[in-house]
């Protein structure tokens, strides 16, 4: 008898190792999977930063803006202000000065609904820059595509 008990004792149990050969196997495919994933988002990262350090960066492309001269809103002061546009090539720029009435038109109008204690903050300003660009950035033809107007650059401010 005690053969039968010692050799029972001395196998385990198949169950357990098939457990065990489950979880090995799940713990391979996982670790072969995070590493082809590193693998993958390692190289790609290279290869962007290879084609970034070989295509050099486009020169930015600035319109200057005649200067626009407004009475302010609610007040007898006026704003005088110069602007220039950086938009990315110079397309947008000959798109711009095909459409320069509408330009000044806008612009115009939304300097004009503005107060001189709003302006006279760094806030207001940067307020009023996005506020320019989302004007110039709009459509000149219903249903066509907005500028690329990247950034509005103050030359010169002036509230009397």
């Amino acid at each position: 008898m005690t053969e039968q008990n010692e050799a029972t004792e001395a196998t385990p149990p198949s169950g357990s190792k098939k457990k065990l050969f489950i979880i090995l196997g799940v713990l391979l495919a996982l670790l072969s999977a995070g590493g082809a994933a590193a693998w993958f988002f390692m190289g790609r990262s290279s290869e962007a930063t290879e084609h970034a350090e070989k295509t050099p960066a486009k020169p930015p492309v600035y319109l200057a803006l005649e200067t626009f001269t407004v009475n302010l809103h609610d007040s007898e002061q006026f704003m005088q202000v110069d602007l220039t546009l950086q938009v990315t090539e110079q397309a947008d720029v000959d798109a711009i000065k095909l459409h320069m009435p509408r330009v000044r038109s806008r612009l115009l109008t939304l300097l004009a609904s503005k107060d001189a204690e709003e302006l006279l903050a760094p806030e207001g300003k940067d307020k009023l820059a996005k506020d320019i660009l989302a004007e110039i950035n709009k459509p000149f033809e219903p249903k066509g595509s907005p500028q690329k107007v990247v950034d509005v650059l103050f030359t010169s401010f002036v509230i009397q």
